[in-house]
């Protein structure tokens, strides 16, 4: 670029300003009004609610809000529990008509009851329970090891009353409790008539095509082409691929070129791009899929980076338009290799899955392929099915169990200038805690009735499966990471208190609970509030037992064949089924359903109706987009309780787990994590790594669990105050650790 273009963008730009400037004053003024009118909208909900015989799915369909937004407003409409189911009770259970919109108790305050003081975890004579946090070596349970030094009594037995929020610190959002007495006793059930069982058909599979929509690539089981694709829209792409592959070709995987990114620059967010792609014009006879099979959803997903579109013409043929990044990020490779990669995966899986079929996405497969792993033999421990939670005790946990720790920690609590920036990343983590969960209905765990117990039999409790309403306090003198989530302002937002003499009320799962009570470091005060104790079981152990197997292979297979691109695709191949487990533990938490959909603006720009409860996220030049929340389904495979602890577990180990090799000088597993480097040193967290300003010398053997340094520069740094430059740096780290080991 010379000085002439230069000048002339200048002044390009100062147009664009010029044109940007009255409609954002245009667009403040509409969200004040919006503001004022939703404000008005909120009031006139309060006010009809007072009404005795007010109906919340009433006023959710005048007001154009869902019913969760009413009973947010209007706590006292929301039910009130639901019963067990008596004995007379329809062999069927509910209907899909019969399905609430939400939780069916309105969220009850977290009170400040007398606590249970929490048992001292660390003296060497251990309970014989199975530690919730570690693996154990072999398939038999095995006692933790007791390699924690000693320190002073943990028990308190004087009541503290909790301190006001500390100066600066935003107040935090209240997270729900599960209510007093008989009312809460009722949540302790299994939906009736419910219950994750063996699939007795098979998956229809699908044949797939893989697309490069930069270069026009595509890939399929019949050969190789380049179509010319002009700006590679939907009705381009649509009207090229079947051109030129047979109708029964019904998933194309997009694997570079990324077309609904296209026109991003004109709007403000990723998902308004998204949305104006999906929504293009069609070809003739094409429209947006509106039926649905075993396996097949209707509508788009509009997501940011890794979109699904859904299309047929006439009603026999369907074809879905998706991403590759779902299963991993392709780095580069071409569309043959990505097809290698997926026949590779299929044949690795077939090794223990003779009905194996990829789903569309790696979520979608891995629930199906645990399906399969269910009890089928007459006889056998959970043949009939491993029961779902009650709807309470699941919207509970949805409400209270965070996935991944993701943190980032600025000055003054670091230097502003470290000595060092290093990325400590864990191999397949997941897969280092599906050993044990908990089945069944849980045994709830009162206050009263955990101090009730004997020592043993507290500690058995807390080592058990299980999740808890906890009053923390932190030790005064404590000065390294928080270890414990708490609920941060914002919705699903959590954050890890750390300060000393500090006291909060939160929820977490025994993995974490039992980290806190004999960390390395200093043990923290709990107080048990309430809780959920289930029995143990091995539900996950047969389904990740066998994607280990698999993941090995795959890793095998990419170190030793001769074709480099073989080679490549069994690497890709390995990341897929990391994802199957990864987002398969993710299916069983069940959130509550979330459609949605688009509908075309008028001629004069005006914005058609939406469907009663769903609200408007989105806005292009020819579509609006709605979301709708649709509550909780019965969902046979919802146990969010197995997901709740293998991510506690999972980030309880983010702190301090046993690594797969040992410590010459105990005996004992190595141990790694967070809190075995200084204070001061960690500068970050992102769900399975730790990044901090010291080289963390742990070994790795490969194993599930294992800590592999992925990022390392070792000359001084400014410590990244916000997530833009925690990228910047994460990148640099890797390119450097690359260089490196050149």
């Amino acid at each position: 670029m010379d000085s002439k273009a230069y000048s002339g963008g200048l002044a390009e730009l100062r147009e664009l300003r010029d044109e940007i400037k009255p409609r954002l004053r245009d667009l403040v003024k509409l969200r004040t009004e919006l503001d004022k009118l939703q404000a008005r909208r909120d009031q006139q909900i309060v006010e009809l609610g007072a009404y005795e015989k007010a109906k919340a799915d009433r006023i959710a369909t005048s007001a154009g809000v869902s019913v969760i937004d009413v009973v947010a407003l209007v706590p006292s409409l929301g039910p009130q529990g639901t019963p067990s189911a008596p004995a007379d009770a329809p062999a069927g259970g509910l209907s899909a008509a019969d399905e609430l919109p939400g939780p069916q108790t309105a969220v009850q305050p977290i009170k400040e009851p007398a606590g249970a003081p929490a048992p001292d975890l660390r003296p060497a004579a251990q309970p014989a329970a199975d530690t919730a946090t570690d693996e154990p070596a072999t398939d038999t349970a095995a006692e933790e090891d007791q390699d924690l030094e000693a320190a002073e009594p943990l028990i308190d037995t004087a009541t503290t009353s909790p301190p006001a929020t500390p100066p600066g610190v935003e107040q935090e959002r209240t997270l729900p409790s599960i209510p007093d007495g008989a009312e809460g006793d009722r949540w302790i059930y299994a939906e009736p008539n419910l219950t994750s069982k063996r699939p007795n058909f098979k998956q229809a599979a699908r044949q797939m095509a893989f697309l490069d929509t930069a270069t026009g690539v595509l890939v399929w089981q019949a050969g190789t082409v380049t179509l010319d694709l002009g700006r590679a829209s939907v009705a381009e792409i649509l009207t090229a691929v079947y051109a030129t592959v047979s109708a029964d070709v019904e998933r194309i995987y997009i694997t570079a070129g990324d077309p609904w990114h296209r026109n991003a620059a004109r709007h403000q967010f990723l998902k308004d791009a998204v949305s104006e792609w999906l929504n293009g014009p069609l070809p003739e006879g094409w429209r947006v899929e509106s039926s649905r099979g075993k396996d097949r959803q209707a509508g788009h997903l509009v997501h940011p980076r890794n979109p699904v579109g859904r299309w047929q013409r006439g009603n026999d043929q369907h074809t879905e338009i998706r991403s590759v990044g779902e299963w991993f990020d392709p780095a580069g490779a071409d569309p043959a290799t990505v097809r290698a990669a997926f026949v590779e995966l299929w044949k690795a899986l077939k090794r223990h899955w003779d009905d194996v079929v990829l789903m569309g996405s790696p979520s979608q497969t891995g629930r199906d392929l645990w399906s399969r792993t269910i009890p089928a033999k007459a006889g056998a421990k959970w043949a009939d099915g491993y029961p779902v939670m009650s709807q309470e005790i699941r919207g509970l946990l949805h409400a209270t169990a965070g996935q991944g720790r993701t943190e980032l920690i600025t000055p003054p609590r670091v230097p502003e200038r470290v000595p060092g920036w290093y990325e400590a990343d864990r191999t397949f983590a997941y897969a280092k805690h599906t050993w044990t969960s908990g089945v069944g209905v849980p045994q709830r765990m009162t206050a009263a009735g955990f101090a009730a117990l004997s020592e043993k039999e507290q500690a058995n409790a807390l080592f058990s499966p299980s999740h808890w309403q906890v009053r923390v306090t932190i030790p005064k003198e404590w000065d390294h990471v928080g270890l414990l989530p708490a609920p941060a302002p914002g919705e699903r937002a959590w954050h890890y208190p750390y300060e000393g003499g500090r006291t909060f009320t939160t929820w977490a799962g025994g993995a974490e609970i039992n980290q806190a009570l004999r960390n390395p470091i200093q043990p923290w005060k709990l107080e048990i509030l309430d809780g959920l104790v289930w029995d143990k079981g091995d539900p996950l152990k047969d389904w990740s037992n066998k994607l280990k197997d698999v993941w090995k292979s795959l890793r095998a297979l990419a170190q030793t064949h001769g074709d480099e691109q073989q080679r490549q695709a069994a690497r890709l191949a390995s990341r897929a089924v990391r994802s199957i487990l990864l987002y398969g533990i993710g299916m069983f938490a069940q959130r509550p359903r979330i459609t949605t959909g688009s509908v075309e603006l008028g001629t004069g720009g005006e914005v058609p109706e939406i469907p009663d409860g769903a609200r408007l996220t989105g806005l292009t030049d020819t579509h609006a987009t709605w979301e709708r929340n649709g509550g909780f389904a019965r969902d046979p495979y919802a146990h969010p309780e197995w997901a709740a602890g293998v991510w506690s577990a999972a980030r309880a180990a983010l702190l301090s787990g046993p690594t797969g090799t040992t410590d010459p000088a105990t005996g004992k597993p190595a141990r790694a994590g967070a809190l075995h480097l200084p204070a001061g040193s960690i500068l970050a967290f992102r769900t399975d790594a730790i990044y901090s300003s010291v080289r963390p010398d742990w070994p790795y053997s490969g194993e599930p669990g294992d800590y592999l340094l992925k990022g390392a520069m070792a000359w001084e740094q400014t410590t990244p105050t916000a997530d833009e430059e925690f990228y910047v740096l994460q990148s640099l780290g890797r390119q450097a650790l690359e260089a490196e080991d050149l």
